[in-house]
């Protein structure tokens, strides 16, 4: 994946993150001791919710210290470090579940990662999952992008967000039944008042700034606050563009 994790900001200040994903958990059609994977689970708080509704749950993260904070807050439950490009699991489960982790894979690597879920799921096994779509926080990158450019560097863009027409190809390839897709708008707003823009870029939009001086950082982040102002900025907090796809998928 291509993010490494400060587990304990995201936990105090991106909190939205899981929260958001509890609208997905309604689409899981499953019952009560059914096995289920939470790929990418970050710091268990969706593992536990599914844990809640009777499942027997098992989270997946390739970040130890989301895992610290998972296993700490959650000792009932299971949870292994594994990437979700090659993890296993002892036998077939009813389900894979995924909350904003997809959109870190690179594009090339998808159709591992779905040849991977399908062969972790029982035939008519189900993955619900949401991640970035086509479009999402585009305001921003183009943002950063800008003012990058005019400093003659490149503006390294780490995520995929793919359509639903996309994904629902690579998703028949790998042998699934697509039977609901939906993207979305979905602006979200950050903490911490005005420094909102920048706290969430530099948490989830590392890659293009490793190596940078702090000078030419902090530089690049008030163009883009600037810039952003308009659009992004009211009622005392930033409201990233987030766009949203959210699937459902049938192992065949």
């Amino acid at each position: 994946m291509n993010i490494d994790w400060n587990a304990q900001e995201y936990l105090q200040d991106f909190s939205f993150v899981p929260r958001y994903g509890e609208d997905v958990l309604n689409l899981l059609d499953v019952h009560t001791g059914d096995r289920v994977i939470d790929l990418g689970c970050g710091n268990g708080m969706l593992t536990k919710r599914l844990s809640e509704m009777g499942l027997n749950v098992t989270g997946i993260d390739a970040s130890e210290e989301m895992l610290g904070i998972a296993r700490s807050s959650y000792p009932e439950l299971t949870f292994i470090k594994s990437d979700a490009l090659d993890f296993t699991v002892d036998e077939p489960v009813d389900a894979v579940f995924s909350n904003a982790v997809f959109h870190w894979i690179d594009r090339d690597k998808q159709p591992l990662l779905l040849r991977q879920i399908n062969r972790a799921l029982k035939p008519g096994g189900e993955l619900v999952c949401e991640f970035g779509g086509k479009g999402c926080a585009s305001k921003v990158h183009e943002a950063l992008r800008q003012s990058f450019r005019k400093r003659g560097l490149e503006y390294a863009f780490s995520f995929y967000f793919p359509t639903i027409g996309e994904y629902a190809t690579l998703l028949e390839q790998a042998g699934f039944k697509v039977v609901y897709a939906w993207l979305f708008d979905r602006p979200t707003a950050c903490k911490n008042g005005e420094c909102g823009l920048r706290d969430w870029i530099r948490m989830f939009d590392k890659q293009p700034f490793r190596m940078m001086d702090a000078n030419t950082e902090n530089e690049i982040l008030s163009e883009a606050e600037q810039a952003l102002s308009n659009d992004l900025f009211n009622q005392g907090s930033w409201h990233i563009d987030y766009v949203r796809i959210r699937l459902k998928a049938i192992k065949e």
